[in-house]
């Protein structure tokens, strides 16, 4: 039986089905032309969000401790200027004046390790807050002191506070911080501090003249203002973790000292406690007199050398976070040792200045670098206070030894010398960086429980 063949369209209806499947045709490749488009950019997208997520915004929780350290800072800045005229006005002399000065500091060096360990028992957040409130009390009775064993007891007493918010707020940080953006964390905590550090003495020599006992009160009021700040804003953050998985043993000092990193964060803390919180602010502001004969020229290298920090610590925290720790610290070391090294040879005023800046420089660098470097061998989750108080401790250290060896130097052989000592000690604290693990990116090696 022959086929039957299929009725054939109408010549006007060919032509219309002729062009709708023309029109389907063209909407189909327009289709497939935008799925190649959105295709070809999603790596660019990709990678956009690699990079913000590499580089995410400083957490709100910090940018509070920010804020705090800046107001500690500023109230610390209040009591420096006039607290050695105050002890006098107990009829002691300028060696018994300078105890007053130096109790606060003792205190802070003598209490670290055990503030450490309080920070692993007890947690972050009420360490730092115990810490804050303690030196409010300190302050407020230093203030209302009728004795100078009083005034001496109290200070002591501020010490030990000093050193518990410090040590738990290194904590905090490290707890808080992306890995990612430690050094910027560092550098923003750090700049706070030496901000605030710079504004505190000019009003504290405005509220002196009310009397000498008012910066101490305003002092305690500020601590107060930032505890009270600190604990509502941090009330909700969670410092733990949430139990879901196996619990990390707090990690021990010894632990942290078989990496080569940590060791290489101690030698360069005690340099920089002895070199910018030691030498630069008690040595070199006599040097300066020595050199130019005026009293104003102490305080304008002082101001060099902080704004030279202040100016560094805005790239050095992302350059630590982008090039690494390591090659950060080395660098800033060797400016360290250049800049107070060479201006016990200086002459002249200009080059006094110019040296004093510099010195700032070396320290803007070092800080980031050796805070981030800590930061990652604890870790964020593992507590590790006697960890960070160790490091605090040989930081304090150097800047308690530092000023009384090189004075020894500076009145046997000259301050020339005296420099040139401080000069090597930074030098030498780059022998442990040379052989020293970069941590930037690296895991923190596990420590379970039990």
């Amino acid at each position: 039986m022959a086929a039957r063949r299929r009725p054939r369209l109408p010549r006007p209806a060919r032509a219309a089905a002729r062009a709708l499947a023309a029109v389907d045709v063209l909407r189909r490749g327009r289709a497939r032309a935008a799925g190649r488009a959105r295709g070809a950019g999603r790596p660019h997208l990709s990678a956009r969000t690699a990079r913000e997520a590499a580089r995410p915004p400083i957490p709100a929780e910090i940018k509070v401790l920010v804020g705090s350290a800046f107001v500690i800072a500023i109230g610390f800045g209040l009591v420096a200027p006039v607290l050695p005229a105050y002890a006098r006005s107990f009829d002691v002399g300028v060696a018994a004046a300078s105890v007053v000065v130096s109790a606060f500091a003792f205190f802070r060096l003598v209490f670290a390790p055990a503030g450490g360990a309080l920070v692993s028992r007890l947690g972050e957040r009420p360490v730092y807050l115990t810490g804050l409130l303690l030196v409010a009390a300190s302050s407020l009775a230093t203030a209302f002191a009728q004795s100078y064993a009083q005034l001496l007891v109290f200070r002591g007493l501020g010490g030990i506070g000093s050193t518990m918010f410090t040590v738990s707020a290194m904590a905090l940080l490290v707890r808080l911080a992306p890995p990612t953006i430690r050094g910027r964390v560092s550098s923003a905590y750090a700049s706070s501090f030496l901000i605030g550090g710079m504004l505190g003495p000019v009003l504290g020599g405005l509220l002196a003249g009310l009397g000498l006992r008012v910066p101490f009160i305003a002092y305690a009021v500020a601590l107060v203002v930032a505890a009270t700040v600190v604990g509502v804003r941090l009330s909700s953050a969670r410092l733990r973790p949430d139990g879901s998985g196996p619990v990390k043993a707090p990690m021990r000092v010894r632990e942290a000292l078989g990496h080569s990193a940590y060791r290489a964060a101690l030698a360069s803390g005690f340099a920089n406690g002895w070199c910018n919180f030691g030498v630069r602010v008690a040595v070199l502001p006599q040097f300066a007199v020595v050199v130019h004969d005026d009293t104003w020229v102490a305080g304008v290298a002082l101001a060099l050398a902080a704004l030279g920090t202040a100016l560094t610590l805005q790239v050095a925290g992302r350059v630590a976070d982008s090039v690494g720790r390591r090659p950060l610290v080395l660098v800033g070391l060797v400016v360290t040792a250049l800049g107070l090294g060479l201006i016990g040879l200086s002459g002249d005023l200009v080059t006094l200045l110019a040296l004093s800046a510099l010195s700032g420089v070396g320290a803007g660098l070092v800080n980031p670098g050796q805070q981030a470097t800590v930061a990652d061998v604890v870790g964020s989750d593992r507590a590790g206070g006697t960890v960070l108080g160790t490091f605090q401790m040989a930081q304090d250290g150097g800047a308690i030894l530092g000023p009384v060896l090189v004075g020894l130097v500076a009145d046997r052989w000259g301050f020339g010398y005296a420099f040139g000592v401080t000069a090597l000690v930074s030098l030498l604290a780059v022998l442990p960086w040379l052989v020293a693990t970069e941590t930037l990116g690296e895991e923190p090696r596990p420590g379970l429980a039990g």
